[in-house]
């Protein structure tokens, strides 16, 4: 006999992270290139030797510190804020704490990829809604495609892998049709490079309508993809429920005491931040020069909205020692993370020489 395996596995897809490739550089993952901030290595450092709270130790399971930090950051009481271990971890437990077997949750099409695969781990059904022509969130088609059996909405902006933002009014107009009973989850994760002075505040949001929740992380522009610490901001029964749900210790001891040193950062990353907003100005006129679609992005990456060519530019980008990240299907493209210049410039070059 064989152990029984859920029949719903077999068809799930495994989560494909950007590719490493010795030798070529990494554009593949949305991290920034610049080098570790020495506050925070030292933190790292000190977490790691400190013999009453070293990592002989189990964590703050409640990261009580680290919740502080952030709710003094946002601007909302510790009740409004959880942690998890990055926020897809948190993805994965808003799945659970709203959804039996057969409940749907609704998103854009292309989002974020790891949204159809918690959804369906957890045993709920994904729903999927095509962007517009021009790359960005459907909101009144999402709005139609509620229905009873909505129970999660997430709400990418900027859209991870368009880079494309909703704008306020819509995302009001939004919500205001969406059933009180459905949790609608604005996910930031990008939210540090951009600049659209029409976004909404998803934090504000959350503060206003019970049924909002903002999802945030910390491993993109604070520098701490390799430790995983993301963060939701919402109603306090909301956040209970996720707690209830999280592995325990999911944020460990040095993650805990690296992401205190990056908030109290900020203001020594801004000029990185601004330097990838401007670095992807320069990249997107470039492409759209050479003869690409390139929607506006919001993001630290930008969007080829090349479909079945996708991984022939990936490809061709590899042949060139450029690792981007590929989307092989009709409703994919090829997304570029924003690097050094001196990365941009390589995969620009790269760019150029592909055959439109």
């Amino acid at each position: 006999m064989t152990v029984q395996i859920r029949p719903a596995l077999d068809t799930l897809p495994a989560y494909a992270p950007g590719r490493t490739v010795p030798g070529s550089i990494k554009l593949a993952s949305n991290e920034l290139s610049f080098p570790t901030l020495p506050a925070v290595t030292e933190a790292i450092i000190g977490a790691i030797g400190t013999d009453a709270m070293g990592i002989n130790r189990y964590p703050d399971n409640g990261a009580q510190a680290l919740v502080t930090a952030l709710a003094e950051h946002v601007g909302v009481d510790r009740s409004r804020i959880v942690t998890g271990c990055g926020s897809v971890a948190l993805c994965q437990q808003l799945v659970q704490i709203t959804c039996d077997q057969g409940d749907e949750v609704l998103f854009g099409w292309r989002s974020f990829e790891a949204y159809p695969i918690v959804t369906r781990i957890a045993g709920a059904v994904p729903v999927r809604v095509p962007v517009t022509t021009a790359n960005t969130l459907d909101l009144p088609a999402m709005a139609a495609a509620v229905t009873p059996a909505t129970r999660l909405i997430y709400i990418c902006t900027p859209n991870n892998p368009t880079g494309t933002v909703v704008h306020r009014q819509e995302l009001t107009e939004f919500l205001d049709a969406v059933p009180e009973n459905v949790l609608v989850v604005i996910d930031e994760a990008y939210g540090e490079f951009d600049t659209d002075p029409e976004t909404p505040d998803g934090v504000a949001e959350s503060s206003a309508r019970p049924n909002v929740l903002a999802l945030r992380t910390l491993s993109k522009a604070y520098q701490l993809a390799g430790l995983r610490v993301g963060y939701a901001v919402g109603d306090p029964t909301v956040i209970t429920a996720l707690a209830k749900v999280a592995v325990p210790f999911a944020v460990n001891t040095v993650a805990q005491a690296a992401a205190l040193a990056a908030l109290a950062s900020r203001d020594e990353l801004k000029p990185r931040w601004q330097q990838v907003v401007s670095e992807r100005t320069r990249v997107t006129a470039a492409l759209r020069d050479f003869g690409y679609e390139v929607p506006t992005s919001q993001a630290n990456f930008v969007w080829l909205p090349l479909r079945k060519r996708s991984a022939e530019f990936a490809a061709h980008s590899e042949a060139n020692k450029v690792i981007v990240r590929a989307f092989n299907d009709d409703t994919g493209g090829v997304r570029i993370t924003i690097g050094s210049p001196t990365e941009n410039d390589a995969f620009l070059a790269a760019a150029t020489s592909f055959a439109l």
